[in-house]
């Protein structure tokens, strides 16, 4: 390393320690381990290196014998509908035992906020655009057969899984592929285009590819499912592992559930009657504090589903019917797994691309800065490590480099992600200080803090612990402006580590800040 990476690796572990020094002091705190001077963070750092023990754990080995990887990505999933993740009405049993017998992580973040850039990002383990060499690639070219079932990469959706083609996938990936096409909001059946409050068995004028009302379709039908792009991934998946059981493979399988449309079997429906479904808690003037920038596109106040409570609860009734198929077809795969007793050789990932709103804020869809789009599922089950959960931060960006861990494969230079190996094997509780997403701007989210900072130098900043809906935003107080300030300065920090270059502050960011600011009210 040389020395101009090194005394930047330095920063960063400064900026590190800070938040958590900032995690357990005031609003109003001024000094922080990050003023010291150059030869000062020498110095501290010879005395890491002579006592490594003093405040990280000694670095793990990797686990033996994991031959194989299966990676399972479902499509625009928020976390908290899990019934691992806590909701109480979601009926997730199989992603629920795989959480049992593995790693949950409490804390995980895309990177990008839609289908395109998340999936990219992950794949190649860069936080914007690709490198030389994807997952899928390496693994490959590491002698191991890869395949991809379903939606890996971007895909269209519906588009493209209606005309079975390939999307954006990158074939350099896989030694085979295989798409799952399906018929989606064109399923005979109960449709309904929510927003609209349609409600038709006509298969004509239905929405679908590209059409403006697409994502409040849903689709409830008589069948077993056999006919639905997921049903088919699971089985090709399935029969992949009987004919490859015999070779190290990995085995990537995108479900495109709970994505719209939400078409399922009518048995998945039944047990979400809408008129029991919850709305999220809204507060009044919510919208007020939140910048131009920082709002979904798609809003309650001016899209026609606003008009019809009723129908927000059965997009929920959809979500949460997409969702348990979804999870079905998770069960069907893993235990195939355990049935060849390739369970002992397997790491296993499961996890989404991004979060989702649904009425959250007034917001529908993704795109977003927010805690809903960005906090994803992440679970890893790896044999003969421990299971439990796991609170500290990590990303999607983490997955490759971990995996290459497990299987005893040095992971490339050019990866940004951090090997998540050492909580895995619980040798250590965190191993960043916070995790990096990409819309408009950039956010940064912390154990107890989340700050976001978009293009035109318009920020948000929330307290997650006193205000986990993220309804007060703090940026532009008095009382927080240290915070704030801090937050910026370990964003930049992160960013200017991975090559990263923000825009300059606009002439209304240095207005703001240099006027006086008024105190935050306590509620809205």
């Amino acid at each position: 390393m040389n020395s101009r990476r090194a005394i930047s690796a330095m920063k960063w572990y400064i900026e590190f320690l800070d938040t958590r020094i900032l995690s357990q002091s005031g609003a109003g705190m001024h000094t922080s381990l990050s003023s010291l001077t150059t030869s000062n963070l020498i110095l501290f750092f010879s005395w890491q290196l002579i006592f490594p023990n003093s405040s990280r754990a000694t670095a793990p080995q990797p686990p033996q014998e994991i031959k194989n990887v299966l990676f399972i990505i479902a499509d625009d999933l928020r976390a908290n509908v899990l019934g691992c993740y806590g909701d109480p009405f979601c009926k997730t049993p199989n992603i629920d035992k795989l959480a049992r017998s593995g790693m949950l992580f409490e804390r995980a973040y895309c990177q990008g906020t839609s289908c395109g850039p998340s999936r990219r990002s992950l794949m190649f383990s860069r936080y914007q655009g690709t490198g030389k060499v994807n997952m899928g690639q390496y693994f490959r070219e590491n002698g191991w057969y890869t395949a991809r079932v379903g939606k890996i990469y971007h895909m269209r959706v519906p588009g493209d899984i209606i005309a079975g083609t390939n999307g954006e996938d990158i074939a350099s990936s896989w030694t085979e592929r295989f798409n799952s096409p399906g018929l989606e909001a064109h399923t005979p059946g109960d449709y309904a285009c929510l927003n609209l409050n349609i409600f038709t068995d006509d298969l004509e004028a239905r929405e679908s590819t590209k059409m403006p009302n697409r994502m409040f379709v849903t689709v409830q039908y008589d069948g077993d499912g056999s006919d639905q792009p997921d049903y088919k991934s699971a089985n090709k998946a399935v029969d992949l592992l009987r004919k490859h059981q015999n070779e190290p493979f990995f085995l990537a399988v995108g479900l495109v559930r709970p994505h719209y449309p939400m078409v399922a079997p009518r048995e998945y429906f039944k047990p979400y009657p809408w008129q029991e479904m919850k709305l999220p808690a809204q507060q009044t003037d919510d919208l007020k504090d939140i910048p131009k920038l920082g709002k979904a596109k798609t809003i309650s106040a001016t899209n026609p589903i606003g008009k019809h409570p009723d129908n927000q609860r059965r997009m929920w009734s959809g979500y949460y019917a997409s969702v348990s198929f979804m999870d079905e077809q998770v069960g069907k795969i893993i235990d195939e797994l355990d049935a060849l007793g390739l369970r002992d050789s397997t790491a296993i990932v499961f996890t989404s691309d991004h979060g989702y709103h649904l009425g959250d804020h007034q917001f529908w869809q993704k795109s977003n800065l927010h805690e809903q789009v960005l906090r994803v599922p992440l679970v890893m089950s790896v044999p003969n490590l421990p299971s439990g959960t796991s609170d500290a931060i990590v990303e999607l960006v983490d997955i490759y480099p971990t995996v290459c861990a497990l299987t005893g494969q040095r992971a490339p230079n050019e990866l940004q992600g951090t090997s998540l190996v050492p909580l895995l094997t619980k040798a250590a509780n965190q191993v960043k200080p916070g995790a990096l997403s990409f819309n408009n701007g950039f956010s940064l989210r912390t154990p107890n803090w989340h700050y976001m900072r978009y293009k035109d130098g318009t920020r948000e900043l929330y307290d997650m612990k006193t205000d986990p809906g993220e309804f007060t935003n703090l940026a532009d107080t008095e009382e927080f402006s240290p915070r704030s300030k801090q937050m910026e300065k370990i964003l930049q920090t992160r960013l200017d580590g991975i090559g990263i270059q923000a825009k300059n502050q606009t002439s209304k960011q240095r207005k703001s800040e240099n006027q006086k600011q008024k105190p935050a009210t306590s509620s809205k």
